[in-house]
């Protein structure tokens, strides 16, 4: 066999296994409160596993951070709401107000979140099986400053949130069911 040929079948058998993953993937779209279930039930073990260990912090407190960046990023629009407010303002100042339905949109879709999260918790847990990433750290400053950090950018979110009038999650939405 010569070097193309090697190559062909590595491509082939790349695709293949990447069409493979993507068909897993396309399955568990639609169970959305398993897929969460599964993740909580994963983070829940691998802090068991810090706390047992009695190591890894730097990769709990990395994990942690992660999370955070991504629980941020699914809480914020799309587009700048900022932006969007200056434009009405024209619109107002011009009498071309449009009263168009402008819907929420995240700028990290809910199943991207889990995704991330997901395969960060599998490097992170395969991270604590070598003590190689066992940093020695004094772990309660790392927790105070998480507590810290997440108080900090929760308050600045949530102001966010209450100067622009949008709620990023479904909380307290009327659902309509179907009459049989």
């Amino acid at each position: 066999m010569d070097e193309s040929q090697k190559r062909a079948q590595t491509v082939a058998l790349i695709n293949k296994y990447r069409t493979m993953y993507q068909l897993y993937m396309d399955q568990l779209t639609p169970h959305v409160k398993h897929r969460w279930i599964a993740l909580g039930a994963g983070v829940f073990l691998f802090f068991v596993r810090v706390v047992y260990g009695e190591g890894w912090y730097v990769v709990c407190y990395g994990l942690a951070i992660y999370l955070l960046n991504q629980f941020l990023a699914f809480l914020t629009p799309k587009f700048d709401v900022s932006l969007q407010q200056d434009e009405e303002n024209n619109e107002l100042e011009s009498g071309e107000r449009v009263d168009e339905f402008k819907p929420f949109i995240r700028r990290l879709p809910e199943f991207k979140f889990w995704h991330n999260s997901m395969r960060a918790l599998i490097l992170c847990s395969a991270m604590t099986l070598f003590r190689i990433f066992d940093v020695p750290v004094f772990w309660p400053i790392l927790v105070v400053y998480f507590i810290l950090l997440f108080a900090l950018t929760m308050r600045r979110q949530i102001q966010h949130m209450i100067k622009y009038k949008y709620i990023p999650l479904d909380i307290g939405k009327k659902r309509y069911s179907t009459k049989e």
